[in-house]
């Protein structure tokens, strides 16, 4: 089905089964422990145990690795090496090699793996290897690679937009600041896991994965093998957060080992490794500058951000949203890029604009003090209905001002008092504060295929994933408002290479895009389903089981009295997207406590107000709100890895010492979604919302804490040291 024109009124529209809050129906199965997640599965028979060696360098060779007492220790089947694996290619998707050795690209990477009987066994072996490094020196420092760092794309200059330095020059109010972000890990919950066996030349993974083909793909690209000979299995994954959108070492070393062994391995990276093995999101050093008229319209508008990757990466994408959110004619975006020998950066929940926002949300905040006015009336004042660098393309739906208005109205937003560090309960600075959401929304081809059995299943095939957001439940709903059947009349199956490619699950594209190629799977089966029974396909509706046409009702499942009815279609995007700027807004809004004796944050409550699109299930969506908002937290208030610059790592590379947010930090929070439904995403007329429950989070915190407290932190995360000495005097 080729989406290219707004789409029309459909079956989801009667949103009898869509748009209404459904309890998850994987929960079960993860609540009692059921669902069998990758080092898990039971499929693979006998498995051996793998344990992978990492680098204890961050850059340079190693002049030899002896590997003798490993061999010889007990219950050890084999150990495997690059050099023992032979030639490897590398993934499309990964910017370096997943197993390392003779060269040394970074701190922790794989450079053997260990085979045993028992995961102890491979666990004490692994502690008996002796390798000899040569070390060199490293780029550690992304403060002094940036000094250097070039502007990557648009030819290596800032895109600009009219004369923002002209503009800025003449403005009547500026502001010109520096803001850090800096290098965050996924901290998932299920670490990265695999089981690998063969049969003759073909392999059988079970692994922890959001985007079944990519890893697919890449894995064939680094064992040098046809992809048709590998079977990628990712059922259940206990989160991923971007991590696991790429093919990584646990994948290719199980397979590795297994091959060596003769027999089924599985592994789980240990997690002190998940920090310095895997991706990160990386630390930004951002540069904004603001300049308007004593009105607060702004006339120019600048954002340069500089972030630091392995050789052949990318950069941290930070000024995306400030390309899109405010209106203002003169502009300035640039990106810088400076090559580091840390572990690789990529993808992290909201890749881009949640940075970026943590920048950009303290800026408006800052710009609006010096107009003396209030931030959420700055905002509005700056809003924009088109691109601002082509006014020609509207956006599709946008309403950041119905956000941000209803969200101050409900919030209480008209008590908070603009002075700083004036309103006080107890010991506690109070303070509120707010700031915009935005993520862009992405559509990717999705397919699927849908049976139609002889008593009535309706059952669902696709490759798309579920990673704790609850895909099962919305393709379910999907289906079933579909072909006019109840939720537990609808099987969905997920996780397979063998089921169609769909979207994946990543970047707030996952929801829209996979339930609207389940959709166009379901209109082919619609199709089958009249013909079968003889019905002319004008006006027939599908409800309650039944098939009506005029007078006629027909019990929907004697369609496949003769056998199994089966349909397939993906959902493939025109130029819709290339006419219409879609994507999703939001505002949120905080209140925190400070302690005037110890600097330390409380977050006291939480709203946020989001319109995404049609909300197909309003429970799963809000879940995934406030744990996005939750990770807001911890990006404001704790979450840092902290870099060794002489030896190249991240020192707190555990849950120990790397902080995020526990219960006791997180107080009551509110989601509201606004009323929405976007025919000019896809025929679900729905984008996504994950992502947009994070961006804008971390800058709405500071902003309270500058309210509560008077002190501007824009260096993240905002611990109580960076502005305990200024705070206002004890009273």
């Amino acid at each position: 089905m080729k989406f290219n024109v707004p789409a029309g009124t459909n079956p989801i529209d009667r949103m009898s089964v869509v748009g209404r809050a459904q309890d998850r129906i994987d929960g079960p199965l993860k609540t009692t422990g059921l669902a069998p997640y990758a080092y898990e599965q039971r499929e693979a028979a006998n498995p051996a145990y793998g344990y992978v060696i990492g680098s204890a360098i961050a850059k340079g060779t190693f002049r030899w690795l002896n590997l003798d007492a490993v061999r010889a220790a007990p219950g050890v089947i084999s150990v495997v090496t690059a050099e023992d694996a032979g030639t490897l290619g590398k993934g499309q998707f990964n910017t370096v090699k997943l197993l390392g050795g003779p060269e040394v690209d970074h701190y922790h990477q794989a450079i053997a793996i260990v085979v045993a009987e028992t995961f102890e066994q491979a666990r004490a072996a692994a502690a008996m290897a002796r390798v000899d490094y040569d070390r060199t020196q490293g780029r550690f420092d992304l403060d002094q690679a940036l000094k250097t760092a070039p502007v990557v794309g648009n030819g290596g200059e800032p895109a600009t937009v009219g004369d923002f330095k002209a503009a800025f020059a003449a403005a009547a109010v500026k502001i010109d600041a520096e803001y850090t972000t800096p290098d965050h890990t996924h901290a998932m919950m299920e670490p990265f896991a695999s089981i690998a066996a063969w049969q003759g030349d073909e392999l059988t993974i079970w692994t922890s994965n959001q985007m079944i083909d990519w890893g697919r793909g890449d894995l064939a690209r680094t064992l040098n093998m046809p992809k048709e000979k590998i079977h990628f299995l990712s059922p259940y994954i206990g989160g991923g957060f971007g991590g696991k959108l790429f093919l990584r070492t646990d994948a290719v070393l199980a397979a590795l080992g297994a091959k060596a062994a003769a027999r089924p391995v599985k592994i789980a990276l240990p997690r002190p490794f998940m920090a310095n093995n895997s991706t990160h999101r990386p630390a930004t050093r951002q540069r904004i500058r603001i300049g308007a008229g004593r009105d607060g319209t702004i006339a120019a508008i600048a954002h340069e951000s500089g972030s630091g990757d392995q050789p052949g990466g990318g950069p941290e994408s930070a000024t995306a949203q400030t390309e899109l959110l405010y209106a203002g004619a003169n502009r300035l975006t640039a990106l810088r890029l400076a090559v580091l020998d840390l572990p690789e950066g990529n993808a992290m929940r909201a890749p881009g604009e949640a940075p970026g926002m943590m920048a950009l949300e303290i800026a408006m905040d800052e710009m609006a003090e010096k107009l003396g006015m209030d931030p959420v009336a700055f905002r509005i004042k700056n809003d924009t209905q088109v691109d601002p660098a082509k006014p020609e393309r509207r956006f599709s739906q946008r309403q950041l001002v119905r956000c941000l208005t209803e969200g101050a109205e409900r919030f209480g937003w008209s008590r908070r008092n603009a002075v700083p560090g004036k309103v006080r309960d107890g010991r506690w600075l109070v303070g509120m504060g707010v700031a915009a959401a935005f993520r862009n929304h992405i559509n990717r081809a999705s397919g699927a295929r849908v049976h139609l059995d002889p008593d009535g299943l309706i059952t669902v095939e696709t490759d798309m994933t579920d990673i704790g957001t609850g895909s099962y439940t919305i393709i379910a709903q999907t289906a079933a408002e579909m072909m006019g059947v109840p939720m537990d009349a609808v099987k969905v199956k997920l996780g397979s290479s063998t089921f169609p490619v769909a979207a994946g699950s990543g970047g707030q594209w996952g929801a829209a895009n996979a339930t609207a190629g389940v959709y166009a799977a379901c209109v082919k089966l619609r199709e089958a389903v009249l013909q079968s029974l003889g019905i002319e396909a004008g006006g027939a509706l599908f409800e309650g089981g039944y098939v009506r046409s005029g007078n006629r009702s027909t019990e929907l499942h004697k369609a496949a009295a003769a056998g199994r009815l089966t349909a397939e279609d993906r959902i493939e995007f025109g130029e819709l997207a290339e006419k219409w700027q879609l994507s999703t807004f939001g505002a949120h809004f905080v209140e925190v406590g400070v302690d005037a004796y110890t600097g330390a944050t409380r977050i006291r409550r939480m709203l946020a107000v989001c319109a995404a699109g049609r909300i197909i299930n309003p429970k799963s969506a809000r879940s995934q709100v406030i744990g996005a908002m939750t990770m807001g937290v911890g990006g404001a208030l704790m979450e840092e890895l902290a870099v060794d610059r002489r030896f190249g790592f991240f020192v707190n590379h555990d849950l120990a010492s790397y902080e995020v947010p526990v219960h006791a930090d997180i107080p009551h929070q509110e989601v509201i979604f606004l009323e929405e439904a976007d025919d000019k995403a896809n025929p679900m007329k729905a984008k996504g919302v994950g992502e947009l429950g994070l961006c804008g989070v971390a800058a709405a915190i500071a902003n309270a804490i500058y309210n509560a407290t008077g002190v501007r932190v824009r260096d993240y995360p905002i611990t109580l040291d960076k502005h305990l000495n200024q705070l206002p005097p004890l009273t």
